[in-house]
């Protein structure tokens, strides 16, 4: 499952069925007996709100890792500071870093959701245009990061942004 690849998507993804996202990552976790974490950027911690909504999140989400500042990503996640210089925190590589760094810095959990993007309105660049978003998951020992661009305003981006995290982590928990 180590893997990364990008896409596009001209329309943002509804996020009314978002509680319903988190009640099946709920069940999957809570057959496993697995805890999740999040590391999040753009977002801003609302994957961790959509997870904690659910009453007895406790029993399968472990805590997550608001790191909206790249000082943050370091300090908190281990973040190589090299790493965001060369590439941006909007990068696969510091996806993948905040992936893993929610993992080894939240024993025990075997889940993690990383995000890190540029919801807009401004940040944009040519190379990455606002609603660029970077995801890292790590599931189990394996990673796999993606990119996505979302259209919309900034809410739109960040929603769309949750509801991908939370869909893909459904996926990921029950291959």
């Amino acid at each position: 499952m180590d893997s990364s690849f990008s896409s596009t998507l001209s329309s943002p993804l509804p996020d009314q069925d978002t509680p319903a996202l988190v009640a099946a990552v709920a069940e999957r976790l809570l057959q496993k007996g697995w805890m999740l974490s999040t590391a999040e950027s753009c977002t801003g911690g609302l994957i961790a709100a959509a997870c904690t909504e659910l009453a007895g999140s406790s029993a399968w989400f472990e805590r997550g890792f608001i790191t909206y500042s790249n000082a943050a990503k370091t300090e908190l996640l281990g973040v190589d500071a090299a790493s965001i210089d060369a590439h941006g925190a909007v990068s696969e590589p510091v996806a993948r870093a905040m992936a893993l760094g929610a993992i080894a810095r939240s024993a025990p959990s075997r889940a993690a959701i990383a995000v890190t993007g540029i919801a807009g309105p401004t940040g944009g660049t040519p190379e990455k245009p606002v609603g660029t978003v970077w995801f890292g998951w790590c599931v189990d020992g394996q990673i796999r990061t993606e990119r996505r661009r979302f259209d919309g305003d900034r809410a739109t981006v960040r929603a769309a942004t949750v509801h991908y995290a939370l869909q893909t982590l459904v996926t990921l928990l029950t291959e």
